[in-house]
């Protein structure tokens, strides 16, 4: 089958072996998927990955339980052992025995096919579109934020970066109604927002009040964390959904000082993004850049990188 696979640099592979689904697992045809931030820190080293990256994705189960075969699904991203005590607790997200699709330890959905755990795979409604599904687990992670943290209409939010995923979450907070801006860099993105009511703030014309009650990180970039330290109000809670590759030296004594709760967060719950996507609360279709075939893999991850692209997806495969 065609893979995209991540060993001493990123390659186009067309005849890579074919995934042999074990017990309890589906094969699954991917359709369409999307490169995001994370894979891209990936090939930069993140993780020591090896392997078929790619972890958002919508495909049709090839083979699987009654239930499930034949039928379009979206996929959780953690394969966990179901049977730890952080699994038994709830916390299956943080099995210590996980693997993670494209990740760690768990080959990926830029293929022809993946296997994935039946329990993992949930199915979408006709209503939404390939190109719309793509979106469902950045989407959850987005959502994952109103899981941890309260948010009011009068709660003060801001989101730093206005990229995928950045774009996603400040999507997800303005169905609160809560005072919400964005920070970036990209016009082109700054003005989707500005679009969609939400208002968006360069980051060079920025003040910092440290008046914020939340600050959600987003940007991808090491610098974002101190923005959030210069914004946040004391005891307020600053959301970190960036990872990055590079490590870099941050002064935490405003964490310290001002008594700033610090709240990482990572993925989030399928069934909201499905049904945020099936009721168009969350639109998606306009934050698609371009589209490539899998042989042009290679091609689209330059396109990735490129800020004037916001979303780039991988085609393997008709519905």
């Amino acid at each position: 089958m065609r893979a995209v696979v991540l060993d001493k640099g990123l390659r186009y592979e067309p005849d890579y072996p074919k995934p042999q689904p074990g017990e309890g697992q589906c094969l699954v045809r991917v359709h369409m998927a999307g490169i995001c931030a994370t894979d891209l820190q990936l090939v930069k080293g993140y993780m020591d990955f090896k392997g078929v990256v790619g972890h958002e994705f919508v495909g049709t189960v090839a083979s699987g339980p009654a239930n499930l075969k034949n039928k379009r699904v979206a996929c959780e991203i953690n394969f966990v052992c179901r049977k730890c005590e952080l699994c038994l607790a709830g916390l299956a997200t943080h099995c210590p025995n996980r693997t993670v699709l494209g990740i760690s330890n768990q080959d990926g959905c830029f293929a022809d096919y993946v296997v994935a755990p039946e329990h993992n795979l949930h199915p979408v409604p006709d209503s939404v579109s390939d190109e719309e599904a793509v979106f469902v687990e950045p989407l959850a992670a987005a959502y994952q934020v109103l899981a941890q943290c309260p948010v009011e209409e009068r709660t003060k939010i801001t989101v730093i970066g206005s990229g995928r995923l950045g774009l996603l979450v400040a999507q997800a907070l303005k169905t609160k109604g809560c005072k919400l801006t964005v920070v970036g860099r990209n016009k082109k993105t700054l003005t989707f927002c500005e679009k969609k009511g939400i208002q968006g703030i360069h980051v060079d014309k920025l003040v910092a009040r440290q008046d914020r009650d939340v600050v959600v990180e987003c940007s991808g970039a090491a610098e974002g964390l101190t923005i959030a330290m210069e914004l946040v109000r004391p005891r307020g809670t600053i959301v970190l959904k960036s990872t990055h590759a590079e490590a870099g030296a941050l002064n935490l004594a405003p964490i310290v000082v001002n008594e700033v709760n610090l709240l990482g967060s990572r993925c989030g719950p399928f069934g909201e993004a499905i049904n945020a996507l099936a009721r168009q609360a969350v639109d998606v279709r306009s934050m698609i850049s371009k589209t490539f075939p899998i042989e042009k893999a290679l091609e689209a991850f330059k396109a990735a990188e490129d800020r004037n692209n916001v979303k780039v997806l991988l085609k393997m495969n008709a519905k």
